[in-house]
């Protein structure tokens, strides 16, 4: 705004003080109430219509996890480009890339020996399959070791056994349970003994010359029949799954719980013997996509608004909170949106990301691919951390966020805003999740994050991620909150500013990755 420094303009300004911040106070009214029946239908159509629990019966339970180059990550990306065009918005599928392919079979994982326990395990994603072969023999552990030289004399014990290769945790209690009951040298002891046993075991297998990552791959090629790992969650029966290093025998991550008890059998003595018997199919070089669909702008068409959410998961459970509750957020708030604002300002677009796990690369590839709609973007909104209601939005290192958010947020009810704490100008992501492929690109990524729910412990890539840990209020409360700031943002007279703030270090953008675990 240009200042006038004439003196007797401010006199006369001065003393219509009064009357300019009563224009002030009544246009902020009136564009309060010019918003009020859209928001107000918003509200309406969730908590009397709302299609959550329906959404999230087909895509956990009927399609299931989403892995990026499996089949159930294919069938989810049609899925969702049907169900947009059932409620009249236009979608489809965007290939961004290749993955190596692979698909899940059946694992049956049993202790028969010094007795019978059905074991509780799941191989990891792209872990090689054991065809129709079942393989019973014994447990070992990878032995504490004085060197690399060492190791390899050692090497050749390995032929025909299962070897364990992950630290024996010192309980399965998780903290808060250990907070709550335990006496404070009982919850001291343990956590020092907890850290020693850590160090002990990455010490161990340094002594080996390899890495955690190289490892396994060593053991295979001296004959292991299998590779048994724990990543525990540091949550009670919960851990994460991710991916096998090996490329000829199966890697199994078993139970706490399991883990242990084996460990002991073996501290004390005893040789457990398991049978093991695990399916996958690999299926070659399969392409990738990002789902995008597309309700047109009218007065500004060129101008986008955007929805985010990454669609793929890891696949010990079905993807329920990571980021299953995220991409139900974006679907019904686009739905929603269709409903009761089908011609907006701005062209409003939602994108389902692939492989955001290995690395953001969907995302990173629709910036890569569409310079336009990065350059025109008026805001992304992004949710990923869980089931949780939206506590918090960062400004993300933009200068003029703490104008143009609380702007948006302003149409929300009291209900919704007042639990959401705002940080501005904030800091610019660098990774974490998708919205960081639009700010790294200069683009106004906004995350909106979310109440914890335990979900680092007992949800985040582990097998418990499943349809019975979602709740449903919560995410109904981040669907209006998607639907209403998308819609502010649309209606906004204002572009966006994307000047950075003055201090603020910029993280630099990385390429997607768009051959995934295929040989160069």
């Amino acid at each position: 705004m240009k200042t006038n420094h004439n003196p007797t303009r401010f006199a006369v300004l001065h003393k219509a003080k009064p009357f300019v911040l009563g224009m002030l106070f009544c246009t902020g009214i009136t564009m309060a109430q010019s918003n009020k029946p859209v928001i107000d239908a918003i509200i309406k159509e969730e908590t009397t219509n709302s299609q959550l629990e329906k959404l999230a019966h087909e895509l956990f339970d009927g399609i299931g996890p989403r892995l990026v180059g499996t089949p159930q990550m294919k069938q989810a990306n049609d899925w969702a480009v049907e169900k947009y065009k059932s409620w009249g918005i236009d979608a489809h599928n965007e290939k961004w890339g290749e993955w190596r392919g692979w698909e899940r079979g059946i694992s049956h994982i049993d202790m028969i020996s010094p007795r019978v326990k059905s074991l509780e395990g799941t191989q990891l994603a792209w872990s090689p399959g054991m065809g129709k072969k079942t393989v019973t023999a014994e447990v070992i552990i990878l032995p504490d070791l004085a060197d690399s030289v060492a190791f390899q004399q050692w090497l050749p014990n390995v032929k025909g056994k299962f070897v364990m290769v992950s630290v024996n945790q010192v309980t399965g209690r998780p903290d808060d349970n250990l907070t709550q009951f335990a006496l404070k040298e009982t919850m001291a002891k343990l956590k020092a003994d907890q850290a020693a046993a850590t160090q002990a075991w990455a010490k161990r297998i340094r002594n080996t010359g390899f890495t955690t990552k190289t490892l396994p791959v060593a053991l295979e090629n001296a004959g292991a029949a299998g590779i048994i790992t724990n990543t525990w969650s540091a949550g009670f029966g919960v851990d994460k799954i991710f991916s096998a290093y090996t490329k000829k025998v199966p890697t199994v991550d078993i139970a706490l719980e399991d883990y242990t008890l084996m460990y002991r059998l073996i501290e004390g003595g005893t040789k457990p013997v398991i049978s093991m018997h695990c399916e996958s199919k690999e299926l070659g070089t399969v392409p990738t996509f990002n789902t995008i669909a597309e309700i047109k702008g009218t007065e500004k068409p060129d101008e986008y608004v955007m929805l985010s959410a990454h669609f793929d998961s890891w696949d010990g459970g079905t993807g329920a909170t990571d980021n299953g509750t995220g991409t139900l957020t974006m679907m019904e708030a686009m739905r929603i949106l269709k409903l009761v604002y089908p011609h907006p300002k701005r062209t409003i677009l939602v994108g389902h990301w692939g492989s955001e796990e290995e690395g953001l690369n969907g995302s990173k590839a629709f910036v890569e691919d569409h310079p336009e709609i990065v350059k025109n973007l008026q805001a992304l909104f992004n949710q990923d951390n869980g089931t949780g209601r939206v506590i918090n939005i960062s400004g993300q290192g933009f200068a003029d966020s703490k104008n143009f958010i609380p702007r948006w947020l302003a149409g929300a009810p009291d209900t919704i805003k007042n639990r959401i704490k705002t940080n501005f100008p904030g800091s610019p992501s660098g990774g974490g999740s998708d919205n960081a492929s639009f700010v790294m690109a200069g683009a106004p990524g906004f995350g909106i994050s979310s109440l914890n729910w335990s979900y680092f412990n007992y949800t985040w890539h582990t097998n418990r991620d499943t349809y019975d840990k979602i709740i449903f209020d919560d995410v109904r409360n981040n669907a209006m909150l998607a639907a209403m700031l998308v819609y502010m943002a649309s209606e906004d007279p204002e572009k966006t500013s994307t000047v950075k703030a003055e201090g603020v270090k910029w993280p630099v953008a990385t390429k997607a990755t768009r051959r995934g675990m295929l040989d160069k």
